[in-house]
């Protein structure tokens, strides 16, 4: 009864989101970034545990206005994922633009599969509706699926009604096994904290000893599939640019843990330039070797 209650009250937010304007839309997230920041504090001690580990340089007065930039972006994040779920196909262009497509169409002109790697960076949820109409490629997202059923059927449509096929995590190694009709391109976000930590590959990653997830090099590796970068700037507020990046085009000639490496190198060099569009909320290092 509850998860079906907490389905209809998602429903209703999405409902009204619908009718509700963009500039309405930041307007409450403004004042959704009151509540999460001042009132409820939500994960405080975890983002600043996190900005002031990773930037040990900063001052404390500089730590608190990173933090309170973050917590501006997430309830962004938060409105226009909502807004997203009803967003039409001309605004979803217009607001998510998406640079260098050429690099893996090339690899679809040749018959190749990719594999594209992302973060929680700026606006994944508008990534997921806006990359498949960009490329040639049939795009796969791996998803960790919701505990509520009903939440999670929804999503599922709305989030793939562009193209996008999206496939439960669990299910990883049926995407590979399965030898597509077309060259398909598979969007994992690389930065989440491994659930195996046994088969973890450790780097250091923005002041930390870091266990980072095996799968992405993994896959990599054994399909021979090149991997792309996917770059997320947000120019203004509302608005995103994805630029795909050549990473590594020949997996297979690179050492153990090298094109890990290589992905949290170029990861951290974004993060660096714009701090307050990672997902500082999450515990990425829970985890110790």
């Amino acid at each position: 009864m509850m998860k079906r209650l907490e389905y209809l009250s998602f429903r209703f937010l999405v409902g009204c989101s619908r009718i509700t304007p963009f500039f309405l839309v930041y307007f409450w997230a403004d004042v959704f970034y009151f509540i999460i920041y001042h009132i409820a504090g939500y994960r405080k001690k975890v983002v600043f545990e996190n900005l002031r580990k990773s930037f040990p340089e900063k001052s404390e007065k500089e730590i608190k206005c990173l933090a309170k930039k973050f917590y501006r972006h997430l309830a962004d994040v938060t409105l226009e994922s909502i807004k997203g779920m009803t967003i039409s196909e001309k605004q979803i262009k217009k607001r998510y633009i998406i640079k260098n497509a050429d690099i893996p169409n090339k690899y679809f002109d040749q018959g190749q599969s990719v594999l594209l790697l992302t973060s929680h960076y700026g606006n994944w949820e508008y990534g997921m509706l806006a990359t498949d109409m960009a490329i040639k490629h049939q795009t796969v997202a791996l998803y960790l699926p919701l505990t509520n059923k009903y939440s999670e059927k929804y999503g599922l449509a709305r989030r793939g009604r562009f193209g996008m096929k999206m496939i439960p995590i669990q299910q990883t190694k049926s995407v590979f096994s399965t030898p597509p009709e077309k060259p398909i391109g598979v969007i994992m976000a690389a930065d989440q904290s491994p659930s195996n930590i046994e088969r973890a590959i450790w780097l250091n990653f923005l002041n930390h000893d870091t266990a980072c997830i095996h799968g992405p090099e993994a896959y990599a590796r054994k399909e021979n599939l090149p991997a792309l970068y996917m770059k997320i700037s947000k120019p203004k507020r509302g608005h995103y640019t994805l630029t795909f990046e050549e990473l590594i085009e020949n997996p297979q000639q690179y050492e153990q843990g090298e094109i890990t490496r290589i992905y949290f190198s170029r990861l951290e060099k974004d993060i660096i330039e714009c701090p307050e569009y990672w997902l500082w909320s999450h515990r990425r290092w829970k985890h110790s070797r």
